[in-house]
């Protein structure tokens, strides 16, 4: 074990922590107890505690943890491996702890863990005490003492010997973030009473990490000519200049050049002054005005219901907290997420004045497969009007781009119809003034994980809810309108607003059919999907299950096609085990795989529901699965009647009492 080389508490030189136990995550993390530092064990034990320093004092989940260390392909045992890491780390701060005992640092917290820790025993916590200090200083000279004892604490990036730099997952990239505020206020406290040599080695480590940081460039530019470095602040904006046009095509922005320009007239301007660069002169490589796109579908006129979480997306959607804000809609085909997203869209769009971006982002579609990043990056740029020719050829260059174009705007970004994190990532803004509505059929945890998105999960509206929405559709004063008729319609529809929209749609065509004759249709037609097929043997309810049926593995979807046996209600896992005779390890990856798709709900762990209509498809294709191996069979008997398709042909045979699968539609 080893010293500390500085010998102090992250609170200072010569301070001692009242337990004697000191943690470090502004740099490699570090744990000392007694002046001695101690071992933190394998690199993903070492990152589990550096996520609890992270939040400094506030828990953090289990699914955030499986998250971090494993991202989307966790192990089974992933909890297990968790509670390991734990369990590890309390023997490390307590040897003498009993096993099973809560301990006095690393505790259990509802869904996680938390590790307390004291005002002086994290180098977060001290940095971020300082920070408010020499915010509420009364003087420039004062405030820049407290700045450089809080830039003191940093030895690096947060946690930069267990997490990647780029891109860092958001727990970590959000405490550096402050690093990179802390730097620019100290800077301006700097210019102010001339002691521009206080902050400069922490405004050049911060230039250095942080390249396309304009406003922090600038201030650096600034403190270097305060400090008698005018060529090396010259040399500074002229490299930036060729980097910002080689690798985004794009030229410096207002601060650099006033900055540039203050630096030109002389040291009077470039000194000691009020914060910020000189308005900039005219410069004729300046980005053209932007424009406002407004790219947002039209929005449904008679949409109903979901007030609970319109609020709630509304009111996330618009909360001014400084971060990025960014909403994944999860939710089974057809349970209308992306209505909803278009609809709050539309509620919220007057507080975004620079625009609404939208893409179909065909994560689930019956061709082509789902959107290239790039592409969409590309349309987006040139509604935000940037020129074809200044847009980079590869995908991180145009989101860097996209990025730094948004860095000063306040614009709604909605992403509908999304496949996984791996295609949005590259989609997202970097700045806090902006917010991001995602829609799909996965939940997107590893995007909460590492960009800390905010996850829904849209379940199918109430019966209520449901009826509402339908007798708006229809028109409440047609005639045969009754509630009984409504609420059977909505329960053969299994509440599906995909399925209800459909049924609206043929009711509106023949306005004088009472409702309770399509009632009792619906009814008729059995637990099929065929009541949903219109008069061109098309069948959306059936389509867009299908595409997630498409992306299953075979074990999945034998597993799927075997769910009907059960019938309805809800699965544990041990009866989802008891449907395929398969080893338990293979179900359970089949089962992680429906439930992605959408085509299994989890309910609580180890409980599952089906939608009625997912399994009205399940058991079609189950029936069509016994007849693809039944009728070879029939052939090989020689009974001489049946003739076997084609490659390519589909040929049914009915027999008494089973109508062929091309039964007309209702009316």
């Amino acid at each position: 074990m080893t010293m500390d080389p500085r010998d102090t508490t992250p609170g200072g030189p010569g301070r001692e922590t009242a337990t004697g136990v000191r943690f470090r995550v502004l740099g490699p993390v570090r744990v000392w107890a007694a002046g001695a530092e101690l071992p933190t064990g394998p690199r993903q034990q070492r990152l589990v505690l550096a996520t609890l320093l992270a939040r400094a004092g506030r828990p953090v989940s289990l699914e955030e943890l499986v998250g971090l260390l494993w991202e989307e392909d966790p192990p089974r045992s992933a909890a297990n491996a968790v509670h390991r890491y734990v369990g590890g780390l309390r023997r490390l701060l307590e040897p003498g702890l009993p096993a099973r005992a809560p301990g006095r640092w690393l505790v259990r917290a509802p869904g996680g863990y938390l590790l307390r820790v004291g005002p002086d025993e994290l180098d977060l916590l001290v940095f971020r005490r300082l920070v408010q200090q020499a915010r509420a200083a009364r003087d420039a000279n004062e405030a820049v003492d407290r700045f450089v004892a809080a830039l003191d604490q940093w030895q690096g990036r947060c946690a930069a010997d267990v997490v990647p730099e780029d891109p860092a997952p958001r727990v970590f990239a959000a405490v550096d973030h402050e690093y990179v505020a802390a730097v620019s206020a100290a800077a301006t406290a700097a210019l102010r009473c001339d002691r521009p040599g206080a902050i400069l080695p922490a405004a050049r480590q911060a230039a250095e990490r942080h390249p396309f940081n304009e406003r922090l460039l600038a201030q650096t530019m600034l403190l270097l000519t305060a400090d008698g470095k005018q060529a090396e602040a010259l040399t500074l904006y002229h490299r930036l200049r060729a980097d910002l046009k080689d690798t985004l095509g794009m030229s410096p922005g207002k601060e650099l050049c006033a900055a540039h320009d203050r630096i030109l007239r002389g040291p009077r301007e470039s000194g000691p002054g009020p914060a910020g660069p000189a308005p900039a002169r005219p410069a004729p490589d300046r980005p053209a005005p932007h424009l406002t796109p407004a790219q947002l579908p039209a929005d449904l006129p008679c949409f109903t219901g979901r007030a609970d979480v319109l609020e709630q997306v509304a009111r996330f959607a618009t909360d001014g907290d400084g971060t990025l804000h960014v909403l994944a809609v999860d939710g089974i085909a057809g349970v209308g997420k992306t209505a909803l997203a278009v609809h709050v869209s539309h509620r919220i769009a007057a507080r975004f004045p620079d625009g609404q971006l939208f893409a179909d982002l065909g994560g689930f579609s019956p061709a082509g497969g789902p959107a290239d990043a790039g592409e969409v990056l590309a349309g987006f740029l040139a509604a935000l009007g940037i020129d074809a020719a200044r847009v980079p050829a590869h995908t991180d260059a145009r989101a860097a781009l996209f990025r730094s174009v948004l860095a000063t705007r306040r614009v709604l970004v909605v992403l509908d119809n999304a496949h996984d994190a791996a295609q949005v990532r590259p989609l997202l803004p970097g700045s806090s003034r902006c917010t991001v509505l995602i829609t799909g059929r996965r939940r997107l945890t590893d995007l909460a994980t590492m960009n800390g998105a905010r996850l829904l999960s849209l379940d199918a509206p109430s019966a209520a809810e449901a009826a509402r929405c339908f007798v708006q559709r229809v028109g409440a004063g047609r005639p045969g309108t009754d509630a009984a008729a409504v609420a059977d319609i909505v329960e053969h529809c299994g509440r599906l607003p995909l399925a209800l929209g459909i049924v609206a749609a043929r009711v509106t065509a023949f306005p004088d059919v009472p409702l309770r004759r399509t009632a009792d249709e619906l009814a008729a037609a059995g637990e099929g999907l065929e009541a949903f097929s219109d008069a061109d043997r098309c069948n959306a309810v059936r389509s867009v299950f299908s595409w997630s049926y498409r992306t299953l593995g075979p074990d999945a979807a034998r597993l799927f096609r075997a769910l009907p046996r059960r019938g309805r209600g809800e699965l544990s896992t041990a009866e989802l085990a008891g449907l395929v005779p398969v080893p338990a390890r293979t179900v359970a990856g089949a089962v992680v795989e429906l439930v992605r798709a959408r085509l299994l709900t989890p309910v609580r762990p180890d409980l599952y529901d089906v939608h009625p209509l997912v399994l009205a498809y399940a058991a079609e294709l189950a029936r069509e699965a016994r007849r693809r191996t039944s009728v070879p069979r029939i052939a090989r008997a020689g009974a001489g009647r049946v003739v076997v398709p084609l490659a390519g042909r589909r040929t049914r045979a009915s027999r008494a009492g089973v109508p062929p699968r091309g039964r007309p539609a209702l009316r």
